[in-house]
C-alpha cells in the first residue's frame, strides 16, 4: 500500500518532549543514544554510516507516544569503536544495550544497515523483540553478496591535503538527496568523516551477511516501509516480505536514502499506526 498523507491528532498538536542523551555499558564498550518520551520502547536503528542523528527529526515526533531510543551502533557515531564489524556483532550489542536499560519486550526500527541488525536481532533474540519496521532495508541473499563483493567502495575516498575528497563523498551521495536539502547531506558528511578509514565497514558487513539464513527465524509482526525513489533497496520490498512470516508493506511515494529525515511525518505515523 502506499503511505497516507499525515494528518493532524492530539498527540500531533503536543508538545515535542525533550530529547535527552546518554551512555550504556556493555562488554563491548560504551553505547550512545539519544531518547526521547515516556511509555512503550521504540529501538530505533540507522544506516550505514550514520549515526543516532538520522532520527533527529523522528526522535521528538514518536516521543509523543513512545519512549524512542535512538542509539549509536557499536563502532559508529559516539560509541565505542568495535574490532569486529559484522552483522551479528552489531546485533549482539544491540541485545546488550537492551539489557543495560533495562528494557524487555521493545519494538525495533532499522533503516538500510539498521534493518539489516534489526532482522538479525529479531531473529537470535524473538523474546526481545515484539515487533519491527524494516525502513529500506536490502535483502541479502547470495546473488545480493556476489554483486556486492564487486561493487566498489561507497563511501571510501582517498584524503586530500587541499580537501577535495569532501567534494568528492558530497558528490557520491548527492544523486541520492533531496535536490534543495544540503543540510541533509551535510550531517550525512559529519557522520562519515567521523569513521575515517572504518567508513565502509557497515557496508562490507551488510554485503557478507547471509540473511535468507536467518530472516525465517522472525516471529514477530513486521512491517516493511519502502521509498520509492531509493533505487538500492525499493526492487527489495517485495521479496524481502515475502520472507517474513507476518509483514505487511507501505511504499512512502517520492522517498529517498535518507527517509527519516525527508518524510518524518509520514514514517513516525506509519510506524505510530502499526504498533497500536
Amino acid at each position: 500500500m502506499t503511505a497516507p498523507a499525515a494528518r493532524g491528532t492530539a498527540a500531533d498538536r503536543a508538545p515535542a518532549p525533550p530529547v535527552r542523551f546518554g551512555y550504556a555499558d556493555t562488554p563491548r564498550g560504551q553505547v550512545h543514544y539519544a531518547e526521547c518520551g515516556t511509555g512503550s520502547p521504540v529501538v530505533l536503528l540507522h544506516q550505514t554510516p550514520r549515526s543516532w542523528d538520522e532520527f533527529r527529526e523522528v526522535l521528538p515526533l514518536l516521543g509523543r507516544t513512545h519512549r524512542a531510543i535512538a542509539m549509536d551502533t557499536i563502532g559508529f557515531g559516539a560509541s565505542a569503536p568495535v574490532a569486529e564489524h559484522s552483522i551479528e556483532t552489531y546485533a549482539a550489542t544491540v541485545v546488550d544495550f537492551l539489557d543495560a536499560l533495562g528494557l524487555g519486550e521493545v519494538a525495533l526500527v532499522g533503516h538500510h544497515t539498521g534493518g539489516v541488525i534489526a532482522v538479525e536481532v529479531a531473529a537470535r533474540a524473538p523474546d526481545r523483540v515484539g515487533a519491527l519496521v524494516l525502513s529500506s532495508t536490502p535483502y541479502v541473499d547470495a546473488w545480493a553478496r556476489e554483486a556486492r563483493r564487486h561493487r566498489p567502495p561507497i563511501d571510501a575516498v582517498e584524503p586530500d591535503p587541499d580537501g577535495a575528497h569532501l567534494a568528492e563523498l558530497w558528490r557520491r551521495r548527492r544523486p541520492y538527496y533531496p535536490p534543495g536539502r544540503p543540510d541533509l547531506l551535510t550531517r550525512f558528511v559529519r557522520d562519515a568523516l567521523v569513521l575515517g578509514e572504518d567508513v565502509e565497514r557497515g557496508h562490507e558487513a551488510v554485503g557478507r551477511y547471509r540473511m535468507e539464513e536467518r530472516v525465517g527465524l522472525v516471529r514477530c509482526p513486521t512491517l516493511c516501509v519502502g521509498a520509492s525513489a531509493d533505487p538500492f533497496t525499493a526492487p527489495d520490498l517485495q521479496n524481502l516480505s515475502s520472507q517474513l512470516n507476518t509483514s505487511r508493506v507501505a511504499v512512502i511515494d517520492g522517498g529517498m536514502i535518507p527517509l527519516m529525515e525527508q518524510r518524518p511525518a509520514e514514517v513516525c505515523e506509519l510506524i505510530a499506526r502499526f504498533l497500536s
